[in-house]
């Protein structure tokens, strides 16, 4: 490790400038001033150095110490990080306060990130004489009641196993020795460190082909994501960004979420955390939280940690994807973490891009929702996946600002959130003649062969009938409801089912917080079929709108609580299919 010495020279907000830095590397760590407080290099001119401080720099001054580390901003990786709460550079939230004896974030305390005195119990996955190479999984902790912790060789070395043994061990313990070829010895521990901003490697990246199911009916039928894919979510303030993120972290059908509040307000994300330590996970009855991680950097905290904490989270995704792991990546939200890369320019004088934002602003989102997707990690043939959903706070909504933009430009999944649904308490708030999925057709033809083989018409039905709703509603406004066709008429009858009956859910509601894909294509069925044939009578001019409506308000109503049926109610959607093909017959022979 190289340590360099030098002294300040100057200080500027979150910015500290020292000389004598010559031979220091871009990205090492600094302690920063008597109080060492932890920094980053991110510029070197000569042997004047940079430094990003992630804690709040008021009191340093002129000539106080400033030393370089020799090595980049790293996280540490090991059994332990389930449950837990960190800060942007991974500093545990319950630690920290212990250690400062405040609710406050006091300067100065450096802590570990895992506990180092722990034991856990650890099974051996190898044998004495097996050769293993990076990323081979060497044993297993149970770290929680879902969360099997595989621990593996780190990436650089390859040998055979000399010793290995199971037991309880602590984190730095030696669990296994390996020698490699030229026959250097390697004592492995179950604690790792990785670089942050350096993306873990793997041996192939892969096309996603299994849908992510979040029980979210817009999203798993209409803009569908993958699990492995990338996925924004932008929308005003009070539009529900947050909510719609807390529901997939709840229901999606993966194995871990890292939730990473970057820059929010610091109310929001003592919500965050309370609701996660009391939420259950529906999968397993244990608390959600046993499947989590949680990453806070509230917009109170130093900024320069701000744009660091999203590097943190991946990296910790990264780690449980190459155990083979499923993995959904919060953000929220990135917008945050654009201003702060944007002060940080501001700082070091660099030529501003749009909006004042840094012009590599487009290259930094793009290299992190590259860390994203489905990949067969190094050290066998296990399949692991990202899936990179990010919330985008526009100012006043505007989606045409560059943050947004920058991001629409490399993610697959477009969630467009509108105040005027929230206000109007249609929750998922999500626009569906905004929003877009590029992953459609993938999703459609793995829906047609494993849930229903007319899922992808059906839905296709559905998108046209809003679609015709929109065109219509503007001709409604200017001639009136009664003016129009009765043919029109049951396209907008229609159309509010799918938006009310279906589209809409209620997250405080048990049942309906949650649909299977099986439940949500049978509903959607339903409402198709029943519009085809209501089509189908009126057309034949077999029946006006008027006497239609009147006769089919009992049959609707049941559609409308469909919502609240429960799953192993689902039988019940055949029952009200024939009560309305019995009911279309009697009207179309009274007639």
């Amino acid at each position: 490790m190289n340590i360099n010495k030098g002294k300040i020279l100057s200080i500027a907000g979150p910015l500290v400038t020292a000389d004598n830095m010559r031979g220091a590397g871009v990205r090492d760590v600094c302690h920063v001033g008597k109080e060492r407080l932890i920094g980053e290099i991110i510029e070197i001119s000569g042997d004047i150095a940079s430094v990003q401080v992630y804690e709040e720099t008021a009191g340093l001054a002129y000539g106080d110490p400033l030393v370089s580390l020799g090595e980049p901003l790293s996280v540490e990786l090991g059994p332990g990080l389930m449950t837990q709460m960190f800060d942007g550079i991974q500093r545990p939230l319950d630690g920290f306060k212990k250690a400062a004896g405040s609710d406050f974030l006091t300067r100065g305390i450096n802590i570990p990130a895992l506990n180092r005195n722990k034991f856990w119990q650890f099974t051996p996955a190898v044998k004495v004489g097996d050769f293993v190479t990076s990323g081979n999984i060497l044993g297993t902790v149970p770290e929680t009641s879902r969360i099997v912790h595989k621990i593996m060789l780190p990436h650089g070395i390859s040998g055979t196993v000399l010793t290995v043994n199971s037991g309880d061990y602590r984190l730095e313990d030696v669990i296994c020795e390996i020698e490699d070829t030229q026959k250097t010895v390697h004592k492995i521990t179950m604690l790792q460190k990785w670089a942050v901003r350096t993306p873990r490697p793997i041996n192939e990246k892969l096309s996603p082909d299994e849908p992510l199911v979040t029980g979210q009916r817009v999203v798993d039928t209409l803009f569908p994501v993958m699990k492995g894919g990338t996925a924004a979510v932008p929308g005003p303030f009070g539009a529900g960004k947050t909510v719609v993120q807390h529901q997939i972290a709840k229901w999606s059908d993966v194995d871990i979420v890292v939730y990473i509040g970057c820059g929010e307000r610091g109310n929001e994300m003592t919500d965050v955390m309370h609701e996660f330590a009391e939420l259950v996970d529906p999968t397993t009855g244990n608390p959600l939280m046993e499947r989590t991680v949680l990453i806070a950097n509230t917009s109170n905290m130093p900024v320069a940690a701000r744009e660091a904490s999203i590097y943190t989270g991946i990296t910790i995704a990264e780690y449980y994807r190459d155990m083979g792991y499923d993995v959904a990546v919060m953000a929220d939200s990135t917008s945050r973490w654009a201003e702060a890369l944007r002060e940080m320019s501001g700082r070091l004088e660099e030529m501003p891009g749009d909006e004042g934002y840094p012009a590599y602003l487009g290259s930094r989102l793009s290299n992190y929702y590259e860390r994203a997707g489905k990949a067969i990690v190094e050290g066998g043939q296990r399949e692991g996946s990202i899936t990179a959903i990010s919330a985008v706070s526009p100012p006043g909504g505007d989606i045409s600002e560059p943050v947004t933009q920058n991001t629409l430009r490399v993610v697959k999944v477009f969630w467009g959130l509108d105040a005027k649904l929230a206000r109007q308490r249609h929750f998922p708030s999500i626009n569906w003649m905004t929003s877009y999925s590029l992953y459609n057709n993938s999703v459609m033809s793995y829906y047609d062969r494993y849930i229903d083989e007319a899922a992808s018409n059906v839905i296709a039905e559905a998108q046209t009938l809003l679609q015709e709703e929109s065109r219509l509603q503007e001709i409604v406004r200017l001639i009136g409801f009664d003016s129009v066709s009765d043919i029109d008429k049951l396209k907008l009858e229609f159309a509010k089912s799918v938006r009310e009956d279906y589209l809409q859910q209620n997250a405080f509601n048990k049942v309906d917080a949650y649909t299977s894909l099986n439940k949500q294509i049978a509903m959607l069925k339903l409402i198709i079929d029943f519009y085809g044939k209501s089509t189908e009578l009126i057309e034949g001019g077999k029946v006006s709108f008027g006497n239609y409506y009147e006769n089919t308000q009992t049959v609707r109503e049941k559609i409308s609580r469909i919502k609240i049926l429960p799953e192993e109610k689902i039988g019940e959607i055949d029952v009200i299919s024939l009560e309305i093909t019995k009911i279309l017959e009697v009207m179309k022979f009274n007639d």
